[in-house]
């Protein structure tokens, strides 16, 4: 595919804004567009315009990490060097790493080392480092405080406390007079958010992470099938029928407006909610996310993040490749907690003096990653994005509206017991999971051979 036959894909990326300089080459990064993604990106981007005479074009990519995912699949098998530099997520090295360059010539190991040890592993593939981590994230649970002290209410430890509590906030303050009021929001659209919020669902009823590290499927089990349908009865009750097409943002909004008593977000909405302008500005809390019941019960926030790599179709790789370093680099990233809470993968910035200052709230975060539950991507590889997809549409109806619908009167009649609306689910997760045992199997015999002949 030409050039010019890969602009109506791009033209999907918004121009943010572009950063310019008298001399030097133009590099174009494609940033994410949730909360003030763009704006850092461009602040960061402009200091590193300013310190090497460069120019920067930086482009806002959709909101929907599962629409972003699919533009840049189609931008990269065109072999488009209409984008330099693209922000993935931890999961995408499996996905479309073939496409990036090895950045491990244009960073020493001290720079490598200094991130966190297991982001770096996962952004590794044959010993090549497809992408430089910029921030990290695990889900968190929001509450407001200010309710919770108005009610004589505690912050919720399990689903089942979550669910009393919000429905406890929300009737009390319809009862005041705010019928728009709702005790829970969080991500139900079908994308990858849902994957990720209904992983820390199952994950935290001890129902297993979707396919486990042997390539086995975990999903198919009475816990699984627990946490699905507790998710499904929030539906038109703690939560608003519409949080079935809400994203991050569209959480954010309506916690932000003072019309939720809690919130599962990721950690950068923690300044937006805060902000000068915030109806609910020092009314907020965070806690790790709560755990469901029975003996493997436990809390479970997934693992999320975003890196930068380098397109191997860049016209200016060595440009592209510095702007990377720079964004991801310990001082930009400390500017970025400071300002925009943005979690650092960087260890040694979560004990500096000035971002503990700005963000104390960082301190609280280390429980979520203590139990941070990683997606499924290592082993489905260039595969997990069809395991997500199923997973997140559960067949006619992604897990939360398949479950909400059995609730529903006359769905007796209708099918099934619970957990077998999940089955066509398993037989599609497990046919996915073993073709990636048996490609994984076939490079392991590979390798074997390899080794035999050479010795």
């Amino acid at each position: 595919m030409s050039r010019s036959a890969i602009l109506p894909l791009t033209f999907a990326l918004v121009l943010a804004g572009t950063v310019a300089q008298a001399a030097g080459v133009k590099v174009t990064i494609s940033c994410g567009s949730a909360g003030s993604e763009q704006p850092q990106c461009q602040q960061g981007a402009k200091a590193w315009a300013e310190k090497t005479g460069n120019t920067v074009d930086v482009v806002a990519a959709p909101q929907s990490t599962s629409d972003q995912l699919a533009l840049y699949q189609q931008i990269l098998s065109a072999q488009s060097g209409d984008i330099d530099v693209f922000q993935i997520d931890i999961i995408w090295p499996a996905i479309i790493g073939s496409h990036f360059i090895d950045l491990k010539p244009y960073a020493d190991q001290a720079t490598i080392d200094q991130h966190f040890p297991t982001i770096i592993q996962g952004l590794t593939r044959n010993d090549q480092l497809l992408a430089l981590p910029w921030f990290t994230d695990a889900g968190l649970l929001y509450y407001r405080q200010d309710l919770l002290d108005k009610y004589k209410l505690k912050v919720p430890e399990t689903w089942g406390q979550l669910t009393e509590t919000a429905k406890t906030i929300q009737e009390g303050e319809r009862k005041a007079g705010n019928d728009r009021f709702f005790g829970f929001v969080f991500q139900g659209r079908a994308y990858e958010g849902l994957t990720c919020d209904a992983l820390e669902w199952v994950t935290s009823f001890g129902g297993g992470t979707i396919v486990g590290p042997d390539g086995k499927i975990t999903v198919n089990n009475p816990q699984a099938a627990k946490a699905l349908d507790t998710a499904a009865s929030w539906i038109g009750t703690i939560a608003p029928d519409g949080v079935l097409n809400y994203m991050e943002e569209d959480a954010r909004g309506v916690f932000q407006s003072g019309n939720a008593a809690f919130m599962r977000n990721w950690p950068y909405a923690y300044s937006l909610v805060n902000s000068g302008d915030s109806p609910v500005k020092g009314k907020i809390g965070t806690a790790p996310l709560p755990k469901g019941d029975g003996d493997s019960a436990r809390h479970a926030a997934t693992l999320g993040g975003w890196n930068l790599a380098v397109s191997k179709y860049s016209a200016h790789p060595k440009e592209a490749a510095d702007l990377v370093l720079y964004l991801t680099g310990k001082d930009e990233q400390k500017r970025r907690a400071i300002e925009a809470t943005f979690q650092t993968t960087i260890p040694a910035l979560y004990d500096d003096p000035d971002v503990l200052k700005a963000q104390p709230f960082f301190a609280s975060l280390k429980a979520a990653f203590e139990s941070a539950v990683a997606r499924p991507s290592a082993i489905t590889g260039e595969r997990y994005n069809e395991v997500s997809t199923l997973f997140w549409n559960a067949g006619p109806q992604h897990p939360v509206e398949a479950g909400r619908r059995r609730h529903q009167p006359g769905a007796a009649a209708e099918g099934p017991e619970p957990v077998e609306p999940r089955r066509p689910l398993v037989k599609r997760l497990s046919r996915a999971s073993r073709r990636a045992r048996s490609d994984c199997l076939s490079r392991l015999r590979e390798r074997s051979e390899t080794r035999s002949g050479s010795g």
